[in-house]
């Protein structure tokens, strides 16, 4: 639910359910020694608590309390060389001013130690990283990094902690990242005086969709009593009332080494942590007696309802039904983990699935076009809660709504539930645990931290396989589950109706409010302030300008790198004339399976339909199953079974591409000819028939899709711009852009379901029998035994004809072009994106644009467009034979499109140095280096077709990059401005006209 309320950057580390650990061999150094500490042991200032082994997940647990200052420390010793550092504050901020986000921007702008410009965005390309943030959630605020390498988590924790404790908060950091007044033109005084601000416009833009306000205001009103009845992030409005002394005060009362948490994750020593912790930090704190702690909700004697308003949605299929609404509970105290789980698996049998009977109610009825935003069971805050209803409404069904879901939950306190549901959710709770992932350590904090941050024991929250055995205890009571929704659901009275509904004056009235209040700010300026805000203009713009003071930085270099890619052993066999894939990994009891299909012989008329029929095939019944049996027996005995488009650019032939449908499931060994089964019938007796179920997907589809150009504006762009450059990128914006948004509206609106219904079964035919196949099995010796056999009767059943096709599409006649389009989208903020066509993977100059993009991103775009222009967001990147510049939730146009011009401008010019590049280097590497877990170890080989060799190659090439072999592809490729292609997504502006050469796709993107 709370993922609206983590703000910094791009990756949101907030999970739902359950942590899904990596589980490598089981190493002796780092966990013998984690285990050879004992409780009252003391080491470098603190007192060991606690020392817990956790074999479900082949680790160590050691917890700790300096005593100088009271500050928690949690060390989870693992053998991961992923290791992660995170320290943690309870911040619980009173209003709406979005202070605690702001904070978490400006702490990280400059510190005691590390006086330079933005040491955050500094130390991304003087390190080896696979993982930098920053997150504000609604009641603490996290800082999280991971890294490989040794001297690496050294540097990067010396700049986090020294960023948290000892910032500067200078106020011309605040005025930057919160807000402030400045003239439009910064060096023009007779230009406008306006609001600017990256939190303030990246807020503007996080409400500029419709299912943010509702989470938030969902919060709000379900727990009005404290913290939670404020926005943590900000609302736009109430930011302009944020002080820097109000900041200043903030950090003094949260910041404090006794309201943090520490974290560190993984093989290294710990410590060598806590020496450089105490010595760097700690030493200079003493205990704090302040209490932050959250105030339980005082419950209601009554439900509440209420209505608010957003605005209408120009994408929807159906304007007339644009209305939100849902039940929402509060349920039980976040400390207690057996009832935690018990509501979790309860709301999932509830809600989630065909199977389950809200879904049947709500879904299946079509009343809607999905669940409503934050539907389900969510443990992020003190008190946990369950959010029920439907978005994409008539107005008139509300109260349907709410009666289908009164009546739903009283028919399941008198009838329960069907003991094979029950073993569903506990099989997906055993398979959550099993299953890999390359990032456990942050997982793990972001599983932990809703418990710890309000004084719980973070070990309980490791100890799952525990309290499933005490919740199956519960459940040798028939009526144990039914009891739980007539105490939680039925006689509970703090329960709350939320109905959104569309303003067609909503835009005009925030903008009419933000006019206002910037009017009356004016007015009450003196001349003298004025001035004041005409030379803080310029002063800002000087330090912005001004030397960035990097050297005090620490850094690893580029000899720090290893020259050598990582080989993966691999197998190639054929099982029935299909070539498979084998790789042989530690997958811990689990199989993982991927298969692609061709879609050459596919008619041109039926690709755009892929996406659609990727997201239904599965999703439709299959054998002699319907669509709510099949999901049960997906959810008993396999992740899911995934369907996706494959677009793929081919690493050597600059015309050639794959176009495909890849297929993905994974399950527990003993689950695979169960798996495979389903696959069978998937690909043999798919139920494309039911015309009300398509219905409903379709729906589902048009609206998912339709919500996220909001969130993901630049994504959207990025592929608008590129889409005339190559035939891979056409094709991109078919299955994923703006084009297939269209597309679907276009779809639901037509509303001819026995046509859409024809379409998909002709898709079938071309992709599911007779076209080239390919597979990729990742298990354990004993499990890729057990899968080859399995995957033979698959195979034999489904495949034929396989030669007579080949895999990579070569477009020879395809004319590269360039367009401008402007979609006219009614969002407070822009998304602008200028791309131009380049080189393929294998190419000598892929790496030198590699360099370059990452080069510009963090030397250029983000200082001009982020700090100076007040964007969230800005970069270039190189993929997929283009090479793009983009911005995200950005106040500007014009003036960001002239700064991609600017940056070409200023590479070509050689405006960088040597270091500079070296730095570029490592911010590659980070990337190309991040870790890979053992379920998809080999998929570069398999998605991509990129072997070993081609990788050391590439790797040899980047370490090659020269400041003048950087110099040499700008001009090349970016200084024609004839040939760059651009696209911004945004509210109407009157610099954007077809008089200027651009095309306009009004809001309703006609």
């Amino acid at each position: 639910m709370n993922t609206l309320l983590r703000y910094r950057l791009a990756g949101s580390l907030q999970t739902k359910g359950f942590i899904t650990p990596i589980r490598l061999s089981y190493s002796t150094s780092c966990l013998e020694d984690a285990g050879k500490l004992k409780q009252d042991d003391q080491l470098h200032g603190y007192k060991v608590n606690k020392v817990t082994p956790v074999p479900d997940f082949n680790l160590v647990a050691v917890q700790l309390t300096h005593e100088k200052t009271n500050a928690q420390h949690f060390h989870v010793a693992r053998d991961d060389s992923n290791n992660v550092f995170c320290v943690g504050f309870r911040t619980t901020p009173m209003d709406s001013t979005g202070v605690s986000h702001i904070l978490e921007h400006t702490v990280l702008t400059g510190s005691k130690r590390y006086p330079c410009r933005d040491p955050f965005f500094k130390m991304m390309n003087r390190s080896l990283n696979t993982f930098m943030n920053a997150m504000t959630s609604s009641d603490y605020t996290l800082y999280p990094f991971s890294t490989q390498n040794s001297q690496d988590f050294k540097n990067l924790l010396s700049v986090y902690t020294d960023a948290v404790f000892f910032p500067n908060l200078r106020e011309m950091d605040f005025r930057q990242e919160g807000w402030r007044l400045e003239h439009e033109v910064v060096h023009d005084s007779s230009s406008k005086i306006i609001y600017k601000g990256v939190v303030f416009n990246e807020m503007k833009g996080v409400f500029a969709n419709s299912e943010n306000i509702y989470v938030a205001e969902l919060q709000r009103k379900l727990l009005p009593s404290h913290t939670y009845s404020h926005v943590s992030g900000g609302l736009p409005q109430d930011i302009l009332n944020l002080t820097w002394a109000g900041l200043k005060e903030f950090h003094r009362k949260h910041y404090h080494p006794s309201n943090a948490r520490f974290y560190t994750y993984g093989d290294f020593p710990l410590a060598a942590h806590l020496e450089q912790i105490d010595s760097e930090i700690l030493q200079h704190f003493t205990q704090s007696s302040l209490s932050l702690s959250v105030s339980t909700e005082p419950r209601w004697n009554e439900p509440r309802e209420y209505t608010i308003y957003c605005p209408p949605d120009t994408l929807a299929a159906n304007p007339d039904k644009q209305t939100t609404v849902s039940i929402n509970f509060l349920l039980n105290s976040v400390l207690d983990p057996l009832e935690n789980l018990t509501l979790s698996v309860l709301c999932t049998l509830l809600y989630s699935g065909p199977a389950s009977p809200l879904y049947q109610a709500l879904i299946d009825a079509n009343i809607g076009s999905d669940f409503s935003p934050a539907a389900g069971f969510d443990h992020s805050l003190k008190e946990t809660l369950f959010s029920i209803g439907l978005q994409g409404i008539h107005g008139d069904d509300v109260s349907c709504v709410k009666d289908i879901i009164w009546s739903t939950l009283q028919r399941v306190a008198q009838e329960g539930f069907p003991e094979e549901r029950i073993k569903a959710v506990l099989h997906q709770i055993e398979r959550g645990i099993k299953h890999q992932s390359s990032h456990f350590g942050l997982s793990l904090i972001a599983s932990v931290m809703p418990t710890w941050n309000h004084d719980g024991d973070p070990l309980l929250c490791l100890m799952v396989n525990d309290t499933v055995n005490q919740f199956k205890e519960c459940l040798n009571s028939p009526t144990f589950l039914q009891e739980k929704v007539q105490q939680y659901f039925l006689d509970n009275k703090h329960h709350m109706t939320l109905v959104m509904t569309p303003d067609s004056e909503y835009e005009t009235k925030q903008a009419a409010i933000e006019s206002d209040t910037l009017s009356k700010a004016i007015d009450s300026l003196s001349s003298s302030e004025k001035e004041d805000v005409y030379n803080n203009g310029l002063k800002l713009l000087d330090d912005q300008n001004g030397p960035s003071g990097v050297d005090c930085l620490p850094t690893l270099h580029v000899s720090d790198i290893d020259p050598k890619v990582k080989h993966v052993l691999l197998d190639h066999v054929h099982i029935d004339a299909v070539p498979v894939q084998l790789a042989e990994q530690p997958t811990n009891g689990m199989t993982y399976f991927r298969a692609i299909a061709s879609i050459t012989s596919l008619p041109d008329d039926l690709k755009i339909y892929v996406p659609l029929f990727c997201s239904i095939l599965t999703q439709m019944g299959a054998g002699d199953l319907n669509h709510r049996q099949f999901a049960q027996q997906v959810d008993l005995y396999t992740g899911g079974l995934g369907v996706s488009p494959h677009i793929c650019p081919h690493h050597s032939n600059r015309h050639g591409y794959e176009q495909g449908i890849i297929f993905s499931s994974h399950c527990l060994d003993r689950h695979i000819s169960y798996m495979f089964s389903l696959w069978q019938d998937v690909f043999i007796n798919p139920d494309l028939q039911d015309l009300e179920r398509l219905q409903v997907l379709v729906n589902m589809a048009a609206n998912n899709m339709a919500l996220s150009v909001a969130d993901n504006g630049h994504k959207y762009a990025i592929s608008a711009s590129s889409s005339p450059l190559t035939p891979v990128n056409m094709l991109a914006e078919m299955f994923d852009g703006m084009q297939q948004v269209k597309f679907l509206k276009e779809l639901c609106e037509k509303g001819d379901w026995n046509d859409v219904c024809a379409k998909m079964s002709s898709i079938a035919a071309h992709v599911l029998v007779d076209t080239q196949f390919r597979c990729v099995l990742n298990a354990t010796a004993t499990g890729l035994q057990t899968a080859s056999v399995a995957m033979d009767g698959f195979l034999s059943s489904v495949t034929g004809g396989i030669d007579g096709l080949p895999s990579c599409v070569e477009d020879e006649n395809f004319i590269s072009s360039s367009h401008k389009c402007h979609y006219q989208l009614p969002f407070p903020v822009n998304y602008c994106s200028s791309s131009v066509k380049s080189v393929h993977y294998s190419h000598p100059d892929s790496a030198r644009l590699n360099i370059l993009a990452t080069l510009m991103t963090n030397k250029f775009l983000i200082k001009e467009i982020r700090e100076k222009g007040g964007a969230y967001g800005a970069g270039a990147r190189n993929s997929a034979g283009v090479f793009s510049f983009y911005s995200y939730r950005d106040p500007n146009t014009t003036e960001t499109l002239k700064s991609f011009e600017n940056c070409v401008k200023w590479a070509a010019s050689g405006s960088f140095s040597d270091h500079d590049v070296d730095e570029a280097k490592l911010g590659v590497f980070s990337q190309v280096d991040s870790p890979v877990s053992p379920s998809d170890k080999g998929l570069t080989l398999f998605v991509r077709g990129i072997p070993d060799m081609l990788r050391q190659q590439q790797r040899d090439r980047l370490f090659a990059v020269t400041k003048e072999s950087v110099v040499e592809v700008a001009k090349k490729y970016l200084e024609d401005e004839n040939m760059m292609s651009s696209a911004v997504i945004g509210p109407e502006n009157g610099s954007l006209t077809a008089e200027n050469g651009w095309t306009i796709h009004s809001s309703n993107l006609q």
